[in-house]
């Protein structure tokens, strides 16, 4: 008997979730001996973020953008061109609304609700400017880490010594309170 394909999700207890795109076959032998097999074509996505515009979900991404002369400044995903590119809009960081690769861009956390599709320039300054998107921004951890970097890049050569001298200190400071603490 060959195999059959099955639509029916019925008596597949044995087999945990099963997703829509999940396909199980039925083999029966010539000895009547019935087994099923599934094969698994949907698996837990890696990924946590992803690029939303405001469609029916009504949640419009926040990006990073990593190259370019806007480089390290926050826009919003106005609309998807194709699976290459999208159009970004940052109004209140001065990033004029444009096309831009999705390669150079980085999605962050921050989501962005209640913006319609396609929606314009000053739509888009409301909403962020409504939900502080980048004063929130500002405040995570992955921005002040970006602004602790940008700020050691642009030390001089005695704001460097100076640093060498802070950490010596420091060092000499829990050097001996360490000392201190092991001798009472």
């Amino acid at each position: 008997m060959p195999r059959e394909r099955t639509e029916s999700r019925a008596g597949l207890a044995g087999f945990g979730e099963l997703c829509s795109d999940d396909v199980f076959w039925v083999d029966a032998d010539m000895a009547g001996t019935v087994s099923l097999r599934v094969s698994r074509r949907c698996q837990e996505s890696n990924f946590k973020r992803f690029v939303e515009v405001g469609r029916d979900i009504d949640r419009s991404a926040v990006v990073l953008l990593k190259a370019g002369p806007y480089a390290g400044k926050i826009a919003v995903i106005a609309e998807i061109i194709d699976h290459n590119r999208a159009i970004i809009d940052g109004p209140t960081t001065s990033v004029p609304r444009q096309s831009y690769p999705f390669k150079h861009l980085s999605l962050t956390p921050l989501k962005l609700t209640g913006l319609p599709r396609a929606a314009g320039t000053g739509t888009v300054r409301k909403v962020v400017e409504k939900e502080a998107v980048v004063e929130k921004w500002e405040k995570s951890s992955w921005a002040q880490k970006r602004a602790a970097v940008e700020k050691r890049r642009s030390l001089n050569d005695f704001g460097r010594f100076s640093v060498m001298l802070a950490k010596k200190q420091r060092r000499d400071i829990v050097r001996k309170a360490v000392h201190k603490a092991k001798k009472a």
